[in-house]
């Protein structure tokens, strides 16, 4: 019985080592600010509702009903995922 219990934890404590780790992102109401926060990347506008970007000059940047400015980097850390359509 001890046993069983002893591999359990360890199984446990496995899963919980390899579990993906949240990352912080932060949310700018405007371009400038999010280029002040983060200079040396790209700019994108994350649809906050489906975890999307989009960049300059695609149809949908800066014009969802839920979103924010953010650092590129930092929203694909976090798993959030560029446009597969370019729109």
């Amino acid at each position: 019985m001890k046993k069983a219990i002893i591999i359990s934890i360890i199984m446990l404590s496995m899963l919980i080592a390899e579990a993906p780790m949240a990352f912080a992102i932060d949310f700018f109401s405007t371009r400038l600010a999010a280029h002040n926060h983060c200079p040396h990347d790209t700019v994108v506008w994350l649809n906050t509702a489906t975890g999307i970007w989009h960049y300059k000059g695609e149809r949908w940047y800066g014009n969802t009903r839920q979103g924010a400015y953010v650092c590129e980097r930092e929203a694909a850390r976090a798993g959030d995922r560029g446009t597969e359509n370019g729109q």
